[in-house]
């Protein structure tokens, strides 16, 4: 027997619907690429979304076709984000850090029929314009009188809106099809493409709003720091509408004085970051003797909080710290430390250290850690074993990946090595893979080690993460030389100039006789982050 209940399938288009319904008049704010704050109401941006949404089916662009982004938190991109899933498309937000050969591997992989980007893109567009043979136009996301001089024939973002209607009906899609596309650099090799849906959209939105997550309302004004580019700003952009919430978007000025004065004259109550950012933030604030009048919390992910992070805010000023961890694959909400009504009952000493770890699952996301034979583990706090989750919002295979289905019997091995507790609380104690992670974002030490092998005076190399105080850990690369050469630290660093991201180049580099390996041949990458833990890096 099913309930007797209206089916009403859950499509990304009914949260801008219902933000204009029900919260029409409440501000999005935006500093902009071209200079000065922009700002308006959800109504006008759901207006705006359906001229879109009109000028996109214009173009011809058809369901399940990917439109791509290279762009900032702005409110341009916010209308990308509804008209393109509203409409039954795909909305593929692309990483600009990444280097130029990854976003075309990127772009290509995901066949974009067109390509959205802020002006500060522009030099990297005509780059990889003459690669990505399939994007039919670029649209440069400014007016008329701002369109730069580009070799490329270009289109105008707001010519596209102001020539479309905005009466335009959101088709009701099935709540299964592909609404977004994120891909990862989380894995060695090329990025993998996370597919989500309309359906694990809005349950991720809706998941991310409870008291125990990142308790949004509309009486918040949030400021997501962490772009739309990284995991759909962490859903921000979807959860904010869902309540209500006055968004401030900071464009690409994330420096600690522009966000304080974000901060103070908009009054945001809530943000969202990687530690990298605050410790930017905090710095100006201290050295300033500044004070936030309006902040209360403060989400912090993508790497791990440090702990004298977490005493500053919550005991200097007086703002709270919800660390949080999640993954690209997991839309990414996975935990958020928050605690119980007992923890309140517990020593200052105590409290820290269970505020250190990553937090506890919120509906919708179930965790086990197991073995190397996936047996199940106990949840004492003190066994440790491979983390794995599954849930609504987790993914269950990579889009188009040649590489097989990712999950152990039906579980997503999340690559993070983690302890849990009796109460449900998840501390990541290592990584099972040998990315590294720096300022929140992933760097393959198998594509390094493999950049440096390439050099003709190295014999083998290995690379491995070294703390850094502000970027979490950085890459430290260990070379052994060839026989007779006598290259320096100077000469290999330059060698990777141009082959990768240039803030994927080590930090250092050491140089040593042997590298220790494992019985199988394969270098044994725990005995060397051990010997260089307590390395001194140069841009420490």
């Amino acid at each position: 027997m099913h309930g007797l209940m209206m089916d009403l399938p859950l499509n990304i288009s009914s949260l801008i619907r219902h933000a204009d319904r029900y919260h029409g008049d409440t501000e999005i704010v935006s500093r902009t690429v071209e200079g000065g704050l922009h700002r308006y109401d959800y109504a006008a941006a759901h207006r705006r979304s359906r001229q879109l949404a009109n000028a996109l089916v214009a173009l011809g662009v058809a369901p399940s076709q990917r439109v791509g982004t290279l762009a900032w938190n702005g409110h341009r991109h916010f209308e990308i984000y509804y008209a393109v899933s509203g409409m039954g498309a795909v909305c593929h937000t692309i990483n600009p850090r990444l280097f130029p050969e990854q976003i075309t591997y990127i772009v290509n992989h995901a066949e974009d029929s067109y390509v959205f980007f802020d002006l500060t893109f522009l030099p990297l567009v005509e780059k990889l314009a003459p690669h990505c043979p399939a994007v039919r136009g670029w649209v440069a996301m400014t007016d008329k009188a701002h369109m730069p001089d580009s070799s490329l024939d270009l289109l105008c973002y707001e010519d596209l809106v102001n020539a479309h209607s905005d009466r335009f009906d959101w088709p009701e899609l099935d709540e299964r099809s592909a609404s977004s596309l994120c891909y990862t650099s989380g894995t060695t090799g090329n990025p993998k493409g996370v597919l989500y849906s309309h359906r694990s959209t809005i349950l991720h939105a809706y998941g991310s709003c409870l008291p125990d997550a990142l308790n949004l309302s509309a009486r918040d004004v949030v400021l997501p720091v962490v772009p739309m580019f990284h995991v759909n700003a962490w859903g921000l952009p979807y959860s904010a509408p869902l309540a209500g919430a006055k968004l401030v978007f900071p464009g690409a000025q994330l420096d600690g004085a522009s966000l304080m004065e974000l901060f103070e004259q908009e009054q945001v109550s809530c943000s969202a970051g990687v530690p990298t950012i605050w410790l930017g933030l905090l710095q100006h604030v201290r050295s300033n003797a500044l004070q936030f009048s309006s902040l209360k919390r403060t989400v912090i992910g993508g790497s791990a909080c440090p702990p004298a992070m977490i005493r500053t805010f919550e005991d200097d000023y007086g703002v709270q710290v919800l660390h949080a961890w999640g993954m690209t694959e997991m839309s990414p909400l996975g935990t958020v430390n928050t605690f119980k009504s007992r923890h309140f009952a517990w020593s200052r000493e105590q409290r820290e250290a269970l505020q250190n770890k990553q937090g506890r699952a919120i509906f919708g996301v179930d965790m086990k850690i197991v073995d190397d034979q996936g047996n199940e583990l106990p949840r004492d706090g003190k066994a440790f074993g491979d983390l794995l989750v599954r849930g609504p919002w987790i993914c269950s295979e990579y889009y188009r990946s040649e590489g097989g289905d990712p999950l152990r019997d039906g579980w997503f091995p999340t690559g993070d090595v983690a302890t849990l507790d009796q109460d449900g609380f998840m501390h990541i104690t290592d990584r099972s893979k040998d990315v590294i992670k720096s300022g929140g974002e992933w760097i393959s030490s198998i594509d390094l080690e493999n950049t440096a092998v390439a050099h003709p005076a190295v014999a083998e190399a290995a690379v491995v993460g070294v703390a850094h105080p502000k970027w979490d850990e950085r890459p430290l690369l260990v070379v052994v030389r060839k026989p007779g050469e006598t290259l320096t630290r100077e000469e290999l660093l330059k060698f990777f100039e141009g082959r990768v991201a240039k803030w994927w180049i080590p930090d250092d580099v050491v140089f040593v006789d042997s590298l220790p390996h494992t019985a199988t041949g394969k270098l044994l990458k725990t005995r060397l982050r051990e010997e260089y833990k307590d390395h001194r890096l140069p841009t420490a």
